[in-house]
């Protein structure tokens, strides 16, 4: 028995030829439609009757593995049926600790301007604009991207964040 030409004809076969041969080698059928998988499992099998099995040492070797791993305690939960509904509770995001409260006037001196940047409860107003976070705020003033934190000096480079 030539394992290798074996492997080279099943390569050679369509899906549902490879089917009928994996439930020759097997004794069940399989409802794969896997070409790849069918092939590495056929050709697993070949080998498998032709050279031997697992080793009575290899056999071992899983037993323990098997023994030393955490199996599950508990069933799995069973999956909601279709149809049902799902009610989520809106949990507001808490706020940054390094930010000031909302109503804020944060100021930073910048190319020789006066910044002021307004604190509101979500987001920052600056020039009569509205951004959701500092760092858009500082795009805007620098026009390229930087962490606004950093820009208007509300945390120091190296501070854990």
């Amino acid at each position: 028995m030539n394992i290798d030409k074996d492997v080279a004809i099943l390569e050679q076969m369509a899906t549902r030829d490879l089917q009928i041969r994996y439930a020759e080698l097997f004794g069940e059928g399989t409802r794969v439609h896997n070409r790849t998988w069918l092939i590495k499992r056929i050709a697993w099998r070949i080998q498998a009757l032709a050279e031997g099995d697992l080793s009575e040492r290899a056999r071992q070797r899983a037993a323990e593995l098997a023994n030393d791993a955490d199996l599950r305690l508990a069933a799995p939960k069973p999956k909601t049926s279709i149809g049902t509904a799902v009610r989520t509770t809106y949990n507001p995001r808490r706020r940054d600790s390094r930010l000031p409260e909302p109503g804020t006037i944060i100021t930073r001196a910048y190319k020789g301007q006066d910044l002021q940047i307004k604190v509101l409860q979500a987001g920052f107003e600056f020039a009569g604009n509205v951004y959701p976070s500092l760092s858009a705020v500082a795009k805007t003033i620098t026009g390229s991207h930087c962490n606004g934190y950093l820009f208007f000096r509300l945390m120091q480079k190296g501070q854990d964040q």
